[in-house]
């Protein structure tokens, strides 16, 4: 009896703290459904008298929707692949390698973490402005690179320290050099931990709004949080025109989870502990 009261009291909790998850993005998707007019009607309404993709048009054909998600997307992508690149490469020497310094360097990666990134804003806009990259996408992936590599080093040496050294070391003997070693042959091993640190910094990137609207002020550079944010004006919030936006927003990165979501598992998992 005390075990089927203690599974149906799980069901319950579950079910409640699904309800209170989905209900936000819920709120969102009809939000941008509904008539301008019906947004602001009370009592609330939660579900539309009737249906109207009009917000939807709205952002798509009055504002420039489709460079900000295209400058999203590009930006997003380059810093996450360099980012990956160069984590994968400081992960393997901090994992296999111990020398002077080797903790203060961990450390130091640690510390970085505990920072509000606001902090440096304004030594950055000072730094960006005399490299002559203000309103360009070089500033946001130069950025969001050093930004993101302290915790993707962190999380990937995770994952070099449960692969035994004993494979680099036989691909060693059998003629590979120590890169080579670690691109043919640890690398396919990590994979899923490296496709979990790329999604990782992209949706980072993807969301971003501080440095975005710090460097970039070209509206043809301007990317999708920036759009988002613009929707808040002064004395009004236009919710219809934030909800599509909002909707839009997140279509690619489901679209990445719902497609790697094997390899987010598999490599969340297989990070946590040290073998």
């Amino acid at each position: 009896m005390k075990r089927h009261l203690s599974k149906a009291m799980k069901v319950v909790f579950l079910t409640i703290y699904l309800m209170v998850m989905v209900f936000p993005l819920y709120w969102i998707v009809i939000t941008s459904l509904k008539p301008q007019k019906e947004i602001f009607s009370f009592p609330l309404k939660y579900w539309p008298d009737h249906l109207s993709f009009q917000n939807y048009i709205n952002i798509i054909k009055i504002s420039k929707f489709h460079i900000y998600i295209a400058n999203s997307m590009l930006i997003s992508l380059s810093a996450a692949a360099v980012v990956v690149c160069i984590a994968v490469l400081s992960a393997y020497v901090l994992a296999r390698f111990k020398f002077r310094g080797h903790r203060q360097i961990m450390l130091g990666f640690f510390l970085t973490q505990m920072l509000p990134g606001f902090v440096a804003l304004a030594p950055l806009y000072l730094l960006m402005s005399r490299l002559d990259l203000i309103n360009t996408r070089s500033s946001l992936i130069l950025m969001y690179t050093v930004g993101l590599i302290p915790f993707s080093t962190i999380l990937l040496k995770g994952f070099f320290e449960r692969i035994p050294s004993s494979l680099e070391e036989a691909a060693m003997i059998d003629g590979c050099s120590r890169m080579s070693a670690l691109i043919r042959v640890i690398m396919p091993v990590m994979l899923n931990g490296i496709a979990a640190t790329f999604i990782f910094a992209f949706v980072q990137n993807w969301n971003e709004l501080f440095m975005a609207v710090l460097f970039i002020d070209n509206e043809s550079l301007k990317t999708l949080p920036v759009a988002m944010n613009s929707f808040v004006m002064k004395f009004d919030v236009d919710w219809g025109a934030m909800s599509a936006g909002t909707v839009l927003s997140v279509i690619p990165t489901i679209a990445l989870f719902a497609l790697a979501q094997r390899f987010i598992v598999e490599g969340l998992t297989q990070g946590a502990v040290k073998g």
